[in-house]
């Protein structure tokens, strides 16, 4: 039975394990890394938490007899797909990038790429803002260099402890987030300008498109430089690369 570990935490990797669990004669696990505290079901058994760094995904990837990697993380993961990719090389496993294409800006649309969390805090300016993170808990705690603004704060989990700042509103919510909703979200906390990353999909796209309305700034932190590994933007690709990527293995294995 070929064995496949999608590293996920994502809405496509659930679907791409959903797909893949279909075939018969083959083994899914879902790797998660276990930073949201109430993760959504997912199709395949799951497996929680970190590896070791690269050699320790490598002696996964070899005690477990995995024969296909596919890495199907955030967009913004770059450090666990840079250990996907160096593992996979050391232990010698086949791998499969799934890749979400980013969002491009179109008409009416007022955004500026920022680097990094830094950059983004230079590039708000000294005049205070009324601002709408939405970041992972990771990247908020840098907008404490920044106590001029007040924040409006999204995230799935709370942020404990919480940033030190003197004018900070907590929201949680899952996405999607439709546009209607972020119209009226953007509205009734007064929001200025937002930060965010950009992790491409629908889900949640809203806010961009209601700012797009309300003629709001956008501080688009860029996409990090990601391991050039085969892979694809869809699931449905990706899943046939996968049978494709299998089907050798397998015939070797009668």
């Amino acid at each position: 039975m070929a064995k496949i570990l999608i590293l996920g935490g994502t809405t496509e990797a659930r679907r791409l394990a959903a797909l893949l669990a279909q075939w018969r004669g083959r083994d899914i696990v879902l790797s998660l890394a276990g930073r949201t505290e109430n993760p959504v079901a997912q199709p395949v058994p799951v497996r929680i938490g970190g590896f070791g760094g690269a050699e320790g995904l490598a002696t996964y990837l070899e005690s477990e007899g995995i024969a296909l990697l596919v890495d199907a993380t955030h967009p913004y993961a770059a450090r666990i797909s840079a250990n996907a990719a160096q593992a996979a090389r050391l232990a010698g496993v086949p791998m499969l990038a799934l890749r979400r294409p980013g969002w491009v800006p179109v008409e009416g649309d007022r955004w500026t790429d920022v680097a990094d969390v830094a950059d983004a805090v230079r590039a708000l300016g000294a005049a205070s803002r009324r601002v709408f993170l939405a970041l992972g808990r990771n990247e908020v705690k840098g907008f404490e260099a920044a106590r001029q603004h007040a924040y409006v704060v999204r995230s799935v989990d709370p942020i404990r402890p919480p940033l030190g700042l003197p004018d900070v509103t907590y929201l949680i919510g899952r996405g999607p987030f439709a546009e209607a909703g972020e119209l009226d979200l953007l509205r009734r906390e007064k929001i200025e300008a937002i930060v965010c990353k950009n992790s491409g999909g629908t889900a949640t796209y809203g806010k961009l498109a209601a700012a797009r309305r309300l003629g709001i700034p956008v501080f688009m932190l860029k996409r990090p430089a990601l391991p050039d590994v085969p892979g694809a933007e869809t699931v449905e690709v990706v899943a046939a690369m996968a049978d494709h990527a299998l089907a050798p293995l397998e015939k070797r294995g009668e």
